[in-house]
């Protein structure tokens, strides 16, 4: 199962992300999520914490500032750039997800 949070700025989204997250990954379901806002929060409303929260979207700045080449795939999206958090949910910061694989 594949669910995208979107919307207006201001309106829950990552907070409605985090409680779907969380709940579902106490329910025992494997859960990924990626915050790909320009204002990544989304570890906070997870219990990252600040420390943990700003070293992944300052993973994904210093890769937007080099323009270095993102990670091809999701797998390997996940082992470089992503961090285990509570309730075993796996957490990257993402700018862009250039030729997704719908599947």
């Amino acid at each position: 199962m594949k669910i995208g949070v979107v919307g207006k700025g201001g309106a829950g989204k990552t907070t409605t992300a985090a409680i779907v997250a969380r709940t579902l990954a106490r329910l025992g379901h494997e859960v990924i999520a990626l915050d790909c806002d320009a204002n990544p929060n989304l570890g906070l409303a997870l219990g990252f914490g600040a420390e943990a929260t700003e070293r992944l979207a300052g993973m994904r700045q210093a890769l937007d500032a080099e323009g270095a080449e993102h990670a091809p795939s999701a797998p390997e999206l996940l082992a470089r750039f992503g961090a285990d958090g509570p309730d075993g949910i796996r957490l990257a910061v993402v700018s862009k997800i250039e030729k997704p694989n719908p599947g």
